[in-house]
């Protein structure tokens, strides 16, 4: 496998991606490794449900807590990656990093491919006074600097913990490139590249607005060339499917951020700075983009199991829709002793139906609490017992099944130098990496003045979709929606009409709650972050679609009186 840089080495470094979750495409680090030049491969494995997940697992053995995929991936691809000179560095470690690396060297001495390995913990903080009790899990945040120090000491392979996702390739090229610590505008350059990288294939037409414009059917997976400034160029191995344009990479921007500053533990970047331009076919270049020293302190992210869960979900056929839906909440409303009760009726039935499914609606009922028994066995008794005795035509779409645990996440803050961010070198010294040297307290940017209005025109009412693109998602509780014009007149409309007032009326489920608005003018979008639309998070399932995922595609659905000229 490949070796480490000399401090300052200015060639241009490509960094691929193979994973934006775990679950991700099985082939694409084979796909990633043989579709032409490399000099780092990423993966991306942990999400807020994934450290879940894998906290689970090392309750049932403590052996376990990582990404066990990324290990039977690299049983196929190991020797490949040390022919190709390509270094890996990857989250999979979860919550268990060391074992996982124990795993791996296991692996090598059986395929006889020596690697030279590091490792980056101490973002495990399970215990720690200041946070609270009956946690599974507790992970800091770190950044790419222990990342770097392994990729410096010659590791050809880098497993970490929980980093922040953009830390896989700002790591990287600070090794590469040999950048200090200070070098803000050049990590902040490397954050955003790595933004763009870390869901994978979203980069290259996945999850995109305007699909239906290229060949998504099986998009290949995204790379960065960074160059030492920090600027870089999205794009893909030659010949995959998909498309990098500037409409792709601003949707993969505008995911899962929560303002103009998009802090982390090595830097804050400034994503009202990014600018992007076509660079050739399936080429966009990212430049310009300004950073600034990090907070003080790293968010952590907390887990817990929140109680129990269950569901089951009512067919209504034909007439009289909504008397079934009263008459069936009304005869539970007594047997069903939940702490919390959800009804959520869904209008998919249509008149006249050639199908009895299109005849249809369903009615979802959610409940939640402490007490397993009540939203268990009670629960699906009280169900199944009025087989015979509820509204005509009574079924379900799946029998009611036992109550589940969820999950809650939440975050916290702790001081950045109170965490032991550390690496394990391949000569197997450990390395304790600083704080940051320079820090910054975290404020929001005043937004810049408006662009001027368009003038007074004729309009056409159609959905917002026919001119703007869409990007949601979860941020704990919250939802971030970003929103851009593919225009500049068409940024000219979205800047003045698309308020927070006028988000509200459109999607009426935001109306009772916070939300903070956002421009970025460069990259032609506004970006919203809704807070408790989400509810505890992913695990607790507190909406129809608990990660925001759909959100800006209903937005996009709504309609609104367009001016003609931007259509």
């Amino acid at each position: 496998m490949g070796g480490a840089e000399p401090a300052g080495e200015a060639r241009v470094l490509r960094i691929g991606n193979a994973s934006g979750f775990y679950g991700d495409r099985f082939g694409a680090m084979r796909e990633m490794l043989t579709g032409g030049p490399l000099d780092v491969l990423t993966g991306d494995y942990l999400a807020e449900l994934t450290m879940l997940i894998l906290a689970r697992d090392r309750l049932k053995d403590p052996g376990l807590g990582y990404a066990r995929t990324f290990l039977r991936q690299l049983e196929e691809c190991l020797g490949l990656a040390r022919d190709r000179g390509v270094r890996i560095v990857v989250n999979a470690g979860g919550l268990n990093p060391g074992r996982l690396a124990e795993a791996i060297g296991e692996l090598a001495a059986k395929q006889g491919v020596p690697v030279r390995l590091g490792v980056v913990d101490g973002d495990d903080l399970l215990g720690r006074p200041e946070l609270p009790g009956g946690l599974l899990a507790a992970n800091a945040y770190l950044g790419g600097q222990g990342i770097a120090e392994c990729l410096r000491a010659g590791a050809d392979l880098v497993v970490t913990g929980r980093v922040t996702d953009a830390a896989l390739v700002s790591g990287a090229a600070a090794a590469h490139f040999g950048w200090g610590a200070t070098d803000f505008d050049a990590l902040a350059g490397a954050v955003v590249a790595g933004h763009v990288l870390e869901c994978g294939a979203q980069a290259t037409g996945g999850n995109y607005a305007f699909f239906h414009e290229h060949d998504v059917t099986h998009p290949g997976f995204p790379i960065a060339e960074l160059h030492a400034d920090g600027s870089s160029v999205i794009t893909k191995h030659p010949g995959t499917g998909g498309a990098v344009t500037v409409g792709t990479v601003t949707a993969q921007l505008l995911y899962e951020t929560s303002g103009a500053r998009y802090p982390g533990p090595d830097v804050t970047a400034r994503l009202d700075s990014v600018r992007l331009a076509e660079d050739g076919p399936d080429r966009v270049r990212i430049s310009g983009v300004r950073g600034e020293a990090p907070p003080p302190t790293l968010k952590v992210g907390l887990n817990r199991l929140g109680g129990w869960r269950n569901e089951v979900v009512f067919v209504l056929t034909g007439l009289d829709i909504e008397r079934k839906a009263e008459l069936i909440q009304r005869q539970l409303k007594s047997s069903v002793r939940a702490e919390e009760v959800r009804w959520t009726l869904a209008r998919t039935d249509h008149p006249d139906a050639d199908t009895e499914e299109t005849a249809s609606a369903l009615l979802r009922l959610a409940v939640k609490g402490r007490d397993e028994k009540a939203v268990g066995r009670a629960f699906t008794t009280a169900v199944v017992e009025l087989g015979l005795a509820g509204y005509p035509g009574f079924h379900l779409t799946a029998p009611p099944g036992p109550a589940a645990p969820y999950g809650v996440f939440e975050t916290a803050y702790v001081d950045a130098a109170s965490v032991p961010h550390r690496a394990l070198l391949p000569d197997g010294t450990h390395r304790t990496i600083p704080a940051a040297p320079v820090t910054r307290p975290l404020e929001r940017v005043e937004d810049p003045p408006l662009p001027p209005p368009l003038p007074e025109g004729p309009t056409r009412r159609v959905p917002l979709g026919h001119a703007f693109g869409a990007r949601s998602g979860d941020k704990g509780g919250d939802a971030n929606l970003g929103v851009w014009a593919r225009t500049d007149h068409g940024w000219r409309w979205l800047a003045h009409h698309l308020t927070v007032d006028r988000l509200r009326e459109l999607l009426p489920e935001t109306a009772e709650l916070p939300i903070d608005r956002q421009l970025l003018p460069e990259l032609r979008a506004v970006n919203f972050v809704i807070a408790g639309l989400l509810g505890e998070g992913v695990a607790a399932q507190h909406r129809f679609d608990p990660q925001a995922k759909a959100l800006g595609e209903w937005l996009r659905s709504r309609h609104a009186d367009l001016p003609e000229e931007i259509l």
